[in-house]
């Protein structure tokens, strides 16, 4: 099976700029990853005219959906939250429920408050697996996550109610 940089993507000259502030959640664990994650996501935005993005910082990729929601609630000017994280395998169940909440909470928070949160959070096996996703031959995954919210958003824009 051949190996692929999945982070190559096109600009999108289509979306409205302005009046769009993005949330970037990054959890604290991993820091490694997730600040490659991190970088790869912020340098896609603003290469792509996409200035007003705001940074926070959890303990844990856990903790990625509450601030989700406590950033759409605490300010209507959130057009979307990229959620960026990364669970490794241990030797117990943990990785398991951890990965699985966060999906979940992240899928929740997109679909109760109708706002695109992007999940952006690897599940690696190992950091070697983690590496190549954050910046090594696989691409990043910080800038996919960008990339889907950037294509979310032009999704919402396309819509007239």
């Amino acid at each position: 099976m051949k190996k692929t940089n999945l982070s190559h993507h096109y600009t999108l000259p289509n979306i409205k700029k302005e009046n769009v502030r993005i949330g970037i959640v990054v959890s604290e664990w991993n820091e490694t990853i997730t600040n490659a994650l991190k970088e790869g996501a912020l340098a896609f935005l603003e290469e792509n005219g996409f200035t007003d993005n705001h940074l926070f910082y959890v303990p844990g990729s856990y903790e990625l959906p509450y601030a989700a929601a406590r950033l759409i609630e605490g300010d209507e000017r959130y057009k979307a939250i990229i959620c960026l994280g990364c669970v490794l395998q241990g030797e117990t169940r943990h990785f398991d429920f951890i990965s699985q909440a966060v999906a979940d909470g992240i899928m929740r928070i997109s679909l109760d408050y109708v706002l695109p949160v992007i999940f952006g959070v690897l599940t690696c096996d190992t950091m070697e697996q983690a590496l190549e996703r954050a910046g090594g031959k696989h691409g990043n995954k910080g800038v996919e996550a960008a990339y889907s919210c950037l294509k979310m958003l032009e999704f919402d824009n396309q819509l007239s109610y």
